[in-house]
């Protein structure tokens, strides 16, 4: 899972909803470039884009960053259909769509880490005739399923979470991780597990099992005319780098590398993430 540097808001930054999603907004301080709107991955929040709001705001970028639908803060229904990929596509189109209702013109972008990728993707293909965004950036994301070592422990949750609760299965996961994951600060530590604990256990299952065999719906995202960007760090656990590499030259997109980072580029190596973006939105 991504693990944002720090959670204090930088002073340009505050806590709202959007679409009923709980979001962090973040408003440059001059004129106004464009306005972003992020979307995390499986087992994130809106917190994984923390480290990116002031640099891209310095930059003249708004940001919007929201919790999908069952994570952390934004809640959701019991119903597990309503965690269709699908429906969380809807979502984000629905958070475009409050922002043009509370006022925001100018270029609109739209983002996706990880999981979030494929939703991103989602909300561009169920309409592409009707696009109100002006680029979308695939972060650390792939055509496809997840590869398969990080299948198999996906799978394994999917079997947690269908006899386990939420609490049972972090301190496995804690257990497995041991020392591979290195020691965090306190308020990192307690804000990883009180995320956990606070998603609805129907979109973990949805996610999940999307992840382990999701479509390559790359031929149809090429078709779509609106810039795109790639986006990776050097090494990728989820969808190795060289295929995102190849997804880039599927769809016609620019292709970008972020040196020194993971899955989380965001979180990683933000201030190199944030010039990235902000030079490709403002070409």
């Amino acid at each position: 899972m991504s693990t944002p540097p720090f959670l204090k808001l930088p002073s340009c930054v505050r806590a709202t909803r959007v679409a009923g999603l709980a979001a962090l907004w973040g408003e440059p301080v001059g004129a106004v470039r464009g306005t972003a709107v992020l979307v995390p991955g499986f087992t994130g929040s809106k917190e994984d884009f923390i480290a990116l709001l002031e640099p891209l705001a310095e930059a003249g970028f708004r940001t919007v960053a929201v919790d999908q639908r069952g994570q952390y803060e934004s809640g959701g229904p019991e119903d597990p259909a309503a965690y269709a990929v699908p429906a969380l596509g809807a979502d984000v189109r629905a958070v475009t769509a409050e922002l043009g209702v509370l006022g925001v013109t100018g270029p609109l972008h739209l983002l996706g880490h990880s999981f979030g990728g494929q939703v991103v993707r989602e909300a561009v293909l169920a309409a592409p005739e009707e696009l109100p965004w002006a680029s979308l950036t695939l972060m650390s994301t792939g055509a496809g399923a997840i590869d398969p070592a990080e299948a198999a422990r996906t799978g394994m949750l999917l079997e947690a979470l269908d006899s386990m609760d939420l609490e049972s299965i972090w301190q496995v996961m804690r257990q497995l991780d041991g020392e591979r994951v290195p020691p965090l600060d306190p308020e990192i530590a307690e804000f990883l597990h009180r995320r956990w604990l606070a998603n609805r256990p129907q979109g973990l299952r949805a996610a999940a099992a999307h992840l382990v065999s999701a479509p390559d719906r790359v031929d149809e995202l090429a078709a779509v005319r609106l810039p795109k960007l790639v986006l990776s760090g050097e090494r990728d656990y989820a969808w190795p780098v060289e295929e995102q590499s190849r997804m880039a030259e599927r769809l016609g997109a620019a292709r970008l590398v972020v040196p020194g980072a993971g899955h989380s580029p965001n979180a990683e190596r933000p201030a190199e993430t944030a010039a990235a973006l902000a030079a490709f939105w403002s070409a």
